[in-house]
């Protein structure tokens, strides 16, 4: 049992361990999606700006404009050829759409792409160490350089427009510079046309301000928030913490499932040492708890064949004594008898004797052989109708006083019913004979099929079975009325045999009182089609 649930307990720990890799792993790889993408909206203004600036300009002019940008953000500025980049098709894609595209190729250090003429394939790149202060300078001085061209009224319009168009990926927006909140040496160094760099509202991102030149105007950059990757040592602690909790939650479930089989383990025991009445909890209905109905449903069949086995053992002894006793004194009355007449009937007698020994040990065997587990049932498509008449020829002679008659309500629907014939002629006939022993006049077989089920009911005019004894009447040996049946003949096994046949069949035997007769009323019911 230990090993067991230590095996359970491991498995479930090493599938929680390589959860907790495999989310590691994961978000290590979406920081690197996210660092991606940040970069990509940071850059992407700028340099779909300066990439649209230099497309109607020829190669001196763009070599000219890209020096003083090289001097303002600091990092090589560079053209280069589209199938020189050996680039992949789905990059190529995004170039042409007019997306920045940014790669990591190395520790720190990423390289940016610009498409800056198709008909060329003309590309923009430059290679950063990071998104410094010095690029936001100079993405200030390059929308500033785009504004002077307009009417300064026009100013704010074009200055979103500009956002919209070239993909920023923060926030710009223009204020009055007495409406600013910035403090008087920071106004001064915008008046001298300097950049001015300030923590935002919430301290924990940038804002850059510059003030455009000959207007009013304070052109503001940001707030930009600094991407922040999930930090690897608050992930594995969270990871170990929830591992912890997960295995002890996990302990007291799986706790409660072995205290569960446990009492099961004990139930087992008990039944082991001959404790027969010993049973398992049932506790909800799952697996534990349907197991637990099993063992129990098992510990009470057990109960019940060892139970009909000391019944059986005491009623056999008590049949065989009857019988025994009288061969015993036949044998006595041979040895006295002075005359042939009387050996002969002595003889006679004792041989009727063995001949009602053989009947009860056939009686007993077939029993065993019922209730001890399924019978090898050959199954096939037996004709009911003509089984029934087949039996009442049989028993004819047999039972001279009493009429037996048959009626088929089954509208011929008997003819083909899966059954073992020779169980069924058997059942029959134990039906037949323990009508035909309590009847007054009159027996009478009906078929019948009803709902898919094939239905044989016996009635007799005898004095039919009380309710309180019609289930009873089905326990091995149990007689109604001891001196009566033992005079007419039986052992107490036949509706016994009738009701394990019937079981065996996927059916059930039952008694009720016969409407029309008004004795009792012995009915069969089997499956017209018994699943393979």
């Amino acid at each position: 049992m230990n090993s067991i649930f230590l095996r359970i307990y491991g498995g479930m720990l090493l599938v929680l361990i390589a959860v907790s890799c495999l989310a590691l792993v994961s978000i290590r790889m979406i920081n690197d999606v996210r660092a991606e993408d940040f970069r990509e909206r940071v850059a992407t203004g700028t340099f779909r700006l300066m990439a649209d600036n230099l497309e109607p300009m020829d190669d001196a002019e763009r070599q000219k404009a890209m020096t003083v940008w090289m001097r303002l953000i600091g990092v090589p500025l560079e053209l280069h050829s589209l199938d020189a980049l050996a680039l992949e098709s789905a990059s190529w894609a995004r170039l042409i759409q007019g997306r920045v595209l940014v790669r990591s190729y190395g520790p720190s250090e990423v390289r940016v792409y610009s498409l800056v003429d198709l008909s060329r394939q003309q590309v923009l790149t430059a290679d950063i160490e990071r998104i410094s202060e010095q690029l936001g300078r100079a993405t200030l001085f390059l929308i500033a350089d785009e504004l002077v061209r307009h009417p300064e009224a026009d100013m704010p319009s074009w200055l979103q427009r500009l956002r919209r168009d070239k993909g920023f990926g923060f926030p710009l927006n223009l204020t009055r510079l007495n409406e600013t909140d910035l403090d008087v040496d920071q106004r001064r160094r915008l008046d001298e046309f300097d950049t001015v760099l300030s923590l935002g509202p919430d301290g924990n991102s940038m804002m850059m301000y510059m003030k455009i030149p000959d207007t009013n105007w304070v052109l503001s950059l940001g707030p930009v928030y600094q991407m922040e990757e999930y930090p690897p040592e608050m992930l594995l602690m969270t990871g170990l913490l929830a591992l912890s909790l997960s295995g002890l939650l996990i302990y007291l479930l799986v706790r409660q499932l072995e205290q569960r089989l446990m009492n099961l383990e004990s139930a087992a025991t008990h039944i082991a040492r001959g404790n027969l009445d010993a049973r398992a909890e049932v506790i909800g209905t799952d697996s534990v708890g349907s197991l637990a109905r099993a063992f129990n449903d098992m510990a009470e069949h057990l109960q019940r064949v060892m139970q009909i086995q000391q019944e059986m053992i005491r009623a056999v002894s008590h049949e065989l004594r009857t019988p025994v006793a009288r061969l015993r004194f036949g044998l006595e009355m041979v040895e006295t008898a002075d005359s042939g007449d009387a050996k002969r009937r002595y003889m006679d007698s004792m041989d009727g004797d063995l001949t009602e020994l053989d009947k009860l040990v056939d009686e007993i065997l077939t029993y065993a052989r019922l209730e001890q587990g399924a019978p090898a049932l050959a199954l096939q498509a037996v004709d009911v109708l003509a089984t029934v008449d087949q039996v009442m020829l049989e028993l004819e002679p047999l039972t001279s006083r009493v009429r037996i008659s048959h009626v088929d309500r089954s509208n011929g629907r008997a003819h083909a019913v899966d059954a073992e014939p020779r169980y069924l002629h058997r059942a029959l006939t134990n039906l037949v004979s323990n009508a035909a022993r309590h009847a007054a006049s009159q027996v009478r077989i009906s078929t019948r099929v009803v709902n898919g089920r094939c239905r044989l009911i016996v009635e007799d005019d005898g004095p039919g079975v009380p309710e309180a004894y019609r289930e009873r009447i089905f326990t091995p040996f149990l007689r109604l009325d001891d001196s009566r049946t033992r005079a007419s003949g039986g052992y107490g096994l036949g509706l016994s045999i009738v009701r394990r046949i019937a079981y065996w069949h996927r059916g059930y035997a039952r008694v009720e009182s016969s409407r029309d007769l008004g004795g009792a009323a012995f009915i069969i019911d089997w499956p017209l089609r018994q699943a393979s």
